[in-house]
């Protein structure tokens, strides 16, 4: 089944949407206009890149083939957690350790920029400070012990560590935190377009006529630019795959899923997580969790790597949810939902250049809340001239998934069975 159906039936049941109602829509691109930069893509990471442009000084249009914040901007576990999501060693091995202190330095000044932005615009989102890991096992405690030691030791960032004695062993991070994503995205959306970004919604590019002046064409318009970022992700590959079908290859969508129970009024709801923090066991296919606003319990976890929604996705997530959770045996879901994030081979983000004008931003692998918004601000900055911290990140070598378009999904689903059987050890 296409991206795109999936992703309706998903959406409808969305707790995000359910109470963050769209106040204001965007018309779609009709005619011919022009710009400094095209952005193609309304989530997190195209509206950053336009607010920072735009700040420089830059003309910026961003068409988005459904609404803004449609994707997995608007329906992700809303956790914003330091650092990226394949391990500092990824890094290092690639980059060395004076540029992996560096990448490691700016998946700090993200979570900075989360709160700035909601200062500077006013954007109400349920920011809340804190995370939590949580092992698992006994192996998985000394793992994460041993990282949370090495992060101080080596790039000079503290956590405080949580023995058993307190609660399932764990590790606290004060500046990581959690949000309302879709609140987040639709405050970034009134913000560019206060500031003068040309935003058009149900604008699917068609086609991108490459050379010294890029040409974006929609069904109904086209945009004529300087330069062009591609901020689509995954879904510039369901909406718009002939734009750059050579960045297909190198992520992959993976179906994540999450649910939220009704109210459970607040002593019951801040008994389930005492800290308020948001919270993510250690596992590679990993379960989150945390309260929202309004008391309830948002659950997250489990993963498909087809295009087809889990049977029973509401009861197997409520079962999951239990089993964390005992006491909340009898307590129903009132929203289950989901959608797709585009996963990297080795989990480091994808940023980079198709052509000298061209930028795209991608394979941000689950980690991206934070961290699209730092893209934004790197990308803007190259386009403005200093590419310095863009190409840390574009020198970073990534490979196709194996298997082309036909094979590669069952080579993934056997290389996570194994990972699967790895947690359980």
């Amino acid at each position: 089944m296409p991206l795109l159906d999936v992703d309706r039936d998903l959406t409808r049941h969305s707790y995000y949407a359910a109470t963050a109602p769209r106040a204001a829509s965007f018309p779609p691109l009709q005619g011919e206009v022009t710009a400094d930069v095209a952005v193609v893509g309304g989530g997190l990471a195209g509206l950053s890149a336009a607010i920072e442009l735009h700040d420089r000084g830059f003309d910026v249009v961003l068409l988005e083939a459904q609404q803004v914040g449609w994707g997995a901007s608007g329906r992700n576990g809303g956790q914003a957690i330091h650092g990226l999501a394949c391990d500092q060693g990824v890094i290092e091995a690639q980059l060395g350790l004076d540029e992996a202190r560096r990448v490691w330095a700016m998946s700090i000044e993200a979570l900075d920029l989360i709160r700035q932005r909601i200062a500077r615009f006013g954007i109400d989102c349920d920011w809340r400070d804190g995370y939590l890991a949580v092992a698992t096992n006994e192996r998985k405690a000394r793992e994460l012990k041993d990282g949370v030691e090495r992060l101080e030791r080596v790039y000079g960032y503290a956590q405080q560590w949580i023995g058993r004695d307190e609660l399932p062993a764990g590790a606290h991070d004060p500046r990581s935190g959690h949000l309302h994503p879709l609140k987040y995205s639709l405050g970034l959306a009134r913000a560019a377009a206060g500031l003068g970004v040309r935003i058009y919604e149900h604008s699917a590019v068609t086609r991108l006529d490459a050379g010294a002046t890029p040409v974006l064409h929609t069904a109904q318009g086209r945009v004529t630019a300087e330069r062009v970022l591609l901020a689509g992700n995954v879904y510039l590959q369901q909406f718009a795959p002939t734009v750059a079908p050579q960045l297909a290859a190198r992520i992959m969508p993976v179906g994540t899923y999450i649910v939220a129970t009704p109210p459970l009024g607040a002593e019951r709801a801040a008994a389930l997580i005492p800290s308020g923090c948001a919270v993510c066991d250690t596992n590679f296919v990993l379960d989150y969790f945390r309260r929202s606003a309004d008391h309830r319990l948002i659950y997250g976890g489990r993963v498909s790597y087809s295009t087809a929604t889990p049977m029973n996705l509401a009861a197997g997530m409520r079962a999951r949810m239990v089993q964390t959770f005992p006491q909340l045996e009898g307590v129903d879901v009132e929203h289950a939902w989901g959608g797709f994030v585009d996963i990297s081979m080795n989990r480091a983000p994808d940023f980079g250049r198709v052509g000298a004008n061209v930028y795209y931003l991608q394979g941000f692998s689950g980690h991206g809340l934070a961290l699209t918004g730092l893209a934004g601000r790197l990308v803007a900055e190259a386009i403005d001239g200093d590419a310095s911290r863009f190409d840390t990140f574009a020198r970073l070598k990534h490979r196709n998934f194996p298997g082309g378009r036909l094979l590669r999904m069952p080579a993934l689903v056997a290389g996570m069975a194994w990972y699967r059987l790895r947690d359980l050890l």
